[in-house]
């Protein structure tokens, strides 16, 4: 069965773009969580090292249980699919960027679940300790993988809408 798919211009992605932490029950085909790790692994990373890695989470007990664990992860009971977003701390000589790259790797992916017309949002869990530990149990990561979020994504009938969010008294040119 193919799947309606929404494309939108790049800016309107990014100024539409929301946190959405309402799902239907619709399952999200492997095909757009496939689009969306592309999406998320054509990011930049620090000399093209591309540190991250990918834990692709259906099972709704697993999505209970960290729904239960991360006080800011409730939106998991409802959510059809998670992604969690890795990366390896002892990857070369740039490992030290793994925090930057999963960063640009995530926002990626948040924008391309919102061109896809799905709804998804940022569960942080790196740096806090009892957030890492747990996800690094749960999943079985590797010593050096280190999980930096959770992205809960799914169809969802609650709606974005542009917001301008631009302060010119953020700016500064050519000095503070």
């Amino acid at each position: 069965m193919m799947q309606s798919v929404i494309f939108m211009d790049a800016l309107d992605a990014i100024h539409t773009r929301r946190s959405i932490r309402k799902f239907t029950d619709k399952h999200v085909s492997n095909e757009l969580i496939e689009k969306i790790l592309a999406a998320g692994m054509s990011a930049p990373s620090a000399n093209n090292n591309q540190s991250w890695y990918f834990v692709v989470v259906r099972d709704k007990d697993v999505l209970k249980q960290i729904a239960y664990t991360h006080k800011y992860a409730k939106m998991c009971l409802q959510a059809n699919v998670a992604i969690l977003v890795c990366g390896d701390s002892n990857c070369g000589e740039y490992s030290d960027f793994w925090v930057q790259d999963c960063s640009a790797c995530t926002q990626n992916m948040l924008l391309a679940i919102h061109a896809l017309g799905l709804g998804g949002v940022w569960v942080g869990l790196y740096p806090r300790d009892s957030y890492v530990t747990f996800f690094k149990k749960l999943f079985h990561l590797p010593k050096t993988i280190m999980p930096l979020c959770l992205i809960p994504l799914g169809y969802t009938s609650q709606k974005g809408g542009r917001i301008d969010r631009f302060k010119k008294d953020k700016i500064h040119t050519e000095r503070w």
